[in-house]
C-alpha cells in the first residue's frame, strides 16, 4: 500500500492520519466563508479527497532542506532597499476607482451570508 510522489519516495498509506470526514457544521462554515456551494455528495467527496492527498505531506522528509528563498534555482533573488520614489498622488490613484467614499476605494461586499437551508447536507447537485 504505497504511493510514489514525484521524487520517487514512497508514501506509506498506513502511516497517514485517519481519513477526514466533513460534517454539516464544517460545510456550513466553509460555504459561509468561501461563498461556494459544496454541500452535496460530490462536493464533500472532492473536499475529503483533497485533504487526504494533502495529508501525504506529513511523510515528506525535509531533513537538511534549507527554506526556499526563490523559485528560480539558478538566479539569485535580487534584494533592494525599499525607497519611496513618488508620492502625494492620492488623487490620481483615486481617479481609477468607480466609487469612493471619504478618500477610500469602495469594494463590493465580501462574505455575504448564504441563505440557511433546512438540511445543510443534501445529496443531489443543484442545477
Amino acid at each position: 500500500m504505497f504511493l510514489k510522489n514525484q521524487q520517487s519516495q514512497k508514501i506509506d498509506l498506513l502511516k497517514l492520519p485517519p481519513k477526514t470526514t466533513i460534517d454539516a457544521d464544517t460545510i456550513a462554515l466553509l460555504e459561509r466563508l468561501s461563498l461556494v456551494d459544496c454541500a452535496n455528495k460530490k462536493g464533500i467527496e472532492t473536499l475529503e479527497a483533497a485533504i487526504e492527498f494533502a495529508d501525504q505531506i506529513l511523510q515528506v522528509d525535509t531533513t537538511n532542506i534549507e527554506p526556499l528563498i526563490t523559485v528560480l534555482e539558478d538566479i539569485p533573488l535580487r534584494v533592494r532597499e525599499d525607497k519611496v520614489t513618488e508620492g502625494n498622488c492620492k488623487e490620481d490613484i483615486l481617479k481609477n476607482a468607480s466609487v469612493t467614499e471619504e478618500e477610500y476605494f469602495v469594494a463590493p461586499p465580501g462574505n455575504i451570508p448564504l441563505e440557511a437551508r433546512e438540511n445543510p447536507l443534501y445529496e443531489e447537485e443543484l442545477t
